[in-house]
């Protein structure tokens, strides 16, 4: 889905979902929770992508067929289609954002609702895997967050559900 931001088109990402391309193209992400935004980059080429994880790794859940929907797979995804587009593949950088804890009081029995830090361990573990660089992070926490990845610059804007903004 397509939306207008400041009068410019952004392609909005939604849960367990995933895009690739090119500058001027701005991308969103709403409602990262314990969920991962990971931004990938590569600056030569302008070429980037954003996907919209739920889990850390697809072997562990039934229904995995949508690749989008796991950190392990979405990477391996958009990797593989953003060489296909011309980014070099050693130039590629990440960015991830999310990972929350939601529930914070219920969370500290651990389970299911510690999905977040699972999440941000099992991106940082395959970025490594791929070679790839985290350059900025904003993970963890109690809050949502909304991000707006600008491939013109590869910088990302990153608002929590208070409205506070920083750009990464």
């Amino acid at each position: 889905m397509e939306l207008r931001y400041d009068s410019q088109l952004v392609v909005r990402v939604g849960v367990a979902e995933h895009t690739v391309g090119r500058a001027p193209s701005r991308m969103m992400t709403m409602a990262l929770g314990s969920c991962l935004g990971i931004v990938l980059y590569e600056r030569e080429s302008t070429i980037g992508a954003l996907a919209h994880v739920m889990h850390p790794r697809r072997a562990l859940v039934k229904n995995n067929s949508n690749r989008s929907k796991f950190v392990d797979t979405a990477i391996e995804l958009i990797v593989s289609k953003m060489v296909r587009m011309g980014a070099k593949r050693s130039g590629i950088v990440a960015k991830i954002f999310g990972g929350a804890k939601m529930f914070d009081s219920i969370a500290k029995g651990g389970g299911v609702l510690q999905i977040g830090d699972e999440n941000i361990s099992a991106a940082r573990e395959v970025l490594k895997e791929f070679g790839i660089p985290i350059v900025a992070e904003c993970v963890g926490g109690s809050n949502g967050r909304t991000i707006l990845f600008d491939l013109r610059d590869g910088s990302v804007v990153v608002k929590d559900a208070f409205d506070n903004e920083e750009i990464y």
